[in-house]
């Protein structure tokens, strides 16, 4: 969302850039200069509802080359409330997505106030900007793949949290079309417990008095607070919140987490519209199966990330998927929670995934594993 409110979650999920780029490798990675952020024009973007986004663009960037015979490209789409841009800083030479080995396509998804999204759009804005799933997500990103930049297939999809959540939706949806999934804290099904976190947090929006339906203006200062009061609790753990934050600096915690999430109506209306997405999620629904069913779909090698201590997408689902598929489950036991990436190195595990598929086992790394 640019600078319309650089909210808790996407806060601190930026800060996952630096346990997944971890250690590794043994020399230090490049990281790229500033990449421009492209834009495929899609024209009009049919919904899994039926409605339809118009003029819609998609941002991306793309980064390293593809090889002789178009097999190295790997999709990585944005999380909550983030950019491209925040992905910047763990693609690179010798990084754990090595653009000396893969043309890397960063997506911008839907509803980021970057893509196509209820803040910038000119014929449906804010509100009237039609509800969207993560699968639609997942179609706007196969146009840009298969339309724009012309290929057949992907090596590998990979991303964190709703970006992970993209991945289960291509394994299912497209399960011929990449060779690897990677999702990191992510899921395939949103559980009672995810959607009441999501729901405070629209709530808290949709209370502040300049919300307006989501035609006010100004900052939503009251909304905004509550509602990184909510993501910044539920991001990590009780365990870390206590570790990190003494009683006696409470009252600065509180006051930058409010800082960090200040924003108006219009970033408020591409919050709750990625929100909304996110609660929608159930893919063994959408195709009237059980979870175990849903991964017969399934052809690509899968690698799935979750903490048992993330109280922001709950693990359990990931955990079923993966074991109904035989799919090695890298569990991350820290109080960081949801973003237990931030805390524990997964860069080597990623890294040796992607260029070896299925060369990693299921294990539990700790938060002061190396």
């Amino acid at each position: 969302m640019k600078n319309k409110g650089k909210l808790a979650i996407a806060l601190a999920l930026s800060f996952v850039a630096v346990g997944i780029s971890g250690t590794a490798r043994a020399q230090t990675p490049s990281q790229p200069a500033d990449v421009p952020e492209q834009f495929a024009d899609l024209g009009d973007l049919k919904l899994q509802s039926g409605a339809v986004v118009h003029n819609f663009r998609l941002g991306y960037r793309t980064l390293g080359k593809l090889n002789a015979d178009k097999s190295n490209a790997v999709l990585w789409p944005t999380y909550l409330g983030g950019a491209t841009q925040d992905l910047l800083e763990y693609v690179g030479s010798q990084n754990v997505v090595d653009t000396g080995k893969y043309f890397v396509i960063l997506v911008d998804s839907i509803g980021n106030g970057i893509s196509t999204s209820p803040s910038n759009s000119k014929t449906q804005p804010r509100m009237r900007f039609p509800r969207f799933t993560i699968r639609d997500m997942v179609e706007s990103e196969h146009r840009l793949v298969t339309e724009t930049l012309h290929l057949s297939r992907l090596h590998a999809v990979m991303g964190i949290s709703m970006g992970a959540m993209q991945t289960f939706e291509w394994v299912t949806g497209y399960p011929d079309f990449m060779d690897v999934a990677i999702p990191l804290s992510g899921s395939p099904q949103s559980t009672s417990y995810d959607k009441l976190l999501w729901t405070a947090q629209i709530e808290a929006l949709e209370l502040d008095p300049k919300w307006k339906g989501g035609n006010g203006r100004g900052p939503m200062t009251r909304g905004f607070a509550v509602y990184s009061e909510i993501g910044s609790m539920n991001v990590t753990s009780p365990t870390y919140r206590v570790q990190h934050t003494s009683p006696k600096d409470f009252d600065a915690f509180l006051a930058q987490t409010k800082k960090d999430g200040l924003g108006d109506a219009a970033a408020a209306c591409d919050a709750i519209r990625q929100r909304e997405a996110i609660m929608s999620l159930d893919i063994p629904g959408e195709y009237g199966e059980t979870m175990e069913e849903s991964t017969k779909r399934v052809h690509a090698k899968m690698l799935v990330f979750v903490s048992p201590e993330d109280h922001m997408v709950n693990p359990e689902p990931a955990v079923a998927f993966a074991n109904a598929l035989g799919a090695a489950v890298v569990m991350l036991e820290s109080a960081c929670g949801h973003i237990s990436s931030s805390c524990i190195s997964v860069g080597p595990i990623v890294a040796k995934f992607l260029a070896e598929p299925g060369s990693v086992q299921a294990t539990t790394l700790r938060a002061n594993s190396k």
